[in-house]
Order: C-alpha cells, then sequence, then structure tokens
C-alpha cells in the first residue's frame, strides 16, 4: 500500500510518501528540490556513483513510522545537502526547511 500525503510546514507544502512492502516500510519527506528518507536510502550510492547528478538527500535511521522521520535526526546526507548546510546531527525538520528555503533562492 502506499500512502501520500501533503503536510504543512512553515507556510510551504511537504509531501509525505509511505510505502509498505513485506517486511519493511519505506518512509519519505519531499520538497521540490530534495527529500530526506528512512535508512532504506542509500546515500553513499548518491554521493559516489550518483554524484555527477547534484541530488539533494538525507537519511535518517532507526524510524519506522512518519511521526519518527518527521522528528528524526539526519543520519547522513549527499555533497548537495551539505553544501546548503544540511549535516548528520541536525533534526529532520531543519533539512527540510534548509530545502524549502533552497528553492527559494
Amino acid at each position: 500500500m502506499v500512502t501520500v500525503e501533503p503536510l504543512h510546514f512553515k507556510g510551504h507544502v511537504i509531501v509525505g510518501i509511505e510505502v509498505r512492502l513485506p517486511k519493511t516500510t519505506l518512509l519519505i519527506l519531499q520538497t521540490k528540490s530534495g527529500y530526506v528518507m528512512c535508512g532504506a536510502l542509500d546515500i553513499a550510492l548518491l554521493r559516489d556513483k550518483l554524484a555527477n547528478r547534484g541530488i539533494l538527500a538525507a537519511r535518517a535511521v532507526g524510524v519506522k513510522t512518519m511521526n519518527e522521520l518527521w522528528n528524526g535526526t539526519i543520519e547522513s546526507c549527499t555533497q548537495a545537502a551539505e553544501d546548503i548546510h544540511i549535516s548528520p546531527g541536525m533534526s529532520v525538520q531543519d533539512a527540510l526547511f534548509k530545502m524549502l528555503e533552497h528553492e527559494n533562492e
């Protein structure tokens, strides 16, 4: 089952996507320019083999629900995310806000 839900955040809309698969659930919070995802996101792949794409993404691990992702902490991120001052240890909400600010530049 796939659930897509708009979330209102500081005057913006973020899309929450939940994909329920056998024995796991993929969780994504998406802005127009990037996204934060659960631990299933392969940051190393994005940083190394897909670096030329400049993907703006970050990962939070140990989250099992959308609420946990929303209130989570960034564990790792792509170079494009670092370029807009997203870093490990930052809250997911702060990272999403930086993505939203980046869209307005």
